[in-house]
This record gives structure tokens, C-alpha cells and sequence, in this order.
């Protein structure tokens, strides 16, 4: 449901895509036009764009979603790397910060192995509040990620904001025995 939620925005891009070039969904031209489009410069297509064909497209290395594969295969690395590059030419004036999370977030959420389980764990707390429209701020942030690392995740999921996740009480780090 949630993935479901997320890729909406991607798949309606795509669908765009996919009418303008005259293409059926599901079939050989549209994974021949995922393929076109990832070798095209960067930025000539929404970013969108291409996070959906990577989405289509098998790594010829190891099979798995184009990197979305093990840390150990070499062509999802660099397919994964080359995602974005998209975003340091078009952010900030063709992309929104929520955009950007966004974009992060569906990146870390399709391929879970690939991350630190911290990092998994703080995109699914945020996530649904990104899907609304929500941007935490630089120090926002950085306090839910604190308390993602305090292993307090049963406080965070019960907040209803970004806002109110980092407003939570402080963070003990060290315990006086």
C-alpha cells in the first residue's frame, strides 16, 4: 500500500511519457524506451522518469532492479550513482526539497539491503508524512535522526508531524550508573 502510494507519482509521469512517445505499457518498447532513456543526458526527461525505468529494467549483472541489486554488483552501483546526477543538475530550481526526499526515500525503500538499518528505519518513520507534503528542517532532521539512533521509534511513529517527531524530549546518550 504504501509503495503503492509513493509510485503514483512516478508511474503518472510515466504514463505521460509513455502516451507522448506513442508507447503501450508492459511490453518490449516500453522497456527499449527505459533503456533509451537512461542512456540520454541527463535531465532531458523528469527525474521521475527515470527513477520508473530503472524500476523496469533487470540489471544485466546480477537480475535484481537496476541498482537495487548487492552492494557488491558493480552495474547497480553505477546505475544507482548515476540517478543522481539528476539531482545536483536540476535541484534546486526543477526540484523541490519534499521532491528530493522524496526521490531518497523510494530509493532507500526499494532496495532495503542497501542501507544501514537506521536509515531504512528513519525514511519509513518520515515517509508518510513527506507523501503529504511535510519537509522537516536542517535541525528537524537531525533530532528525529537522533532518535532513530536511541532505538525510539515506538515514540516516533506515534507523532502525527515532522514536527512533533522532533519535538520529542532529549535524547539520553549517556546513562549514569
Amino acid at each position: 500500500m504504501c509503495a503503492e502510494l509513493v509510485d503514483q507519482f512516478w508511474a503518472a509521469d510515466w504514463r505521460a511519457l509513455l502516451a507522448a512517445k506513442s508507447v503501450a505499457p508492459g511490453g518490449t518498447e516500453e522497456r527499449e524506451l527505459a533503456e533509451l532513456l537512461l542512456a540520454d543526458e541527463v535531465g532531458r526527461h523528469p527525474w521521475t522518469c527515470t527513477d520508473w525505468a530503472m524500476t523496469l529494467l533487470r540489471c544485466s549483472a546480477c537480475g535484481a532492479e537496476l541498482g537495487a541489486g548487492p552492494l557488491s554488483c558493480l552495474r547497480c552501483k553505477v546505475a544507482d550513482e548515476g540517478r543522481w546526477a539528476w539531482d545536483h543538475m536540476g535541484f534546486p530550481t526543477r526540484m523541490t526539497g519534499n521532491e528530493h526526499a522524496l526521490r531518497v526515500a523510494r530509493a532507500v525503500l526499494r532496495a532495503p539491503h542497501r542501507q544501514r538499518d537506521t536509515v531504512l528505519r528513519g525514511w519509513r518513520l518520515s515517509l508518510p508524512f513527506l507523501l503529504v507534503g511535510e519537509l522537516p528542517t536542517s535541525g528537524q532532521a537531525q533530532r528525529i535522526r537522533a532518535f532513530v539512533l536511541a532505538e525510539r521509534d515506538e515514540e516516533l511513529v506515534r507523532c502525527r508531524s515532522l514536527e512533533e517527531m522532533a519535538g520529542l524530549p532529549g535524547v539520553p546518550w549517556r546513562r549514569i550508573s
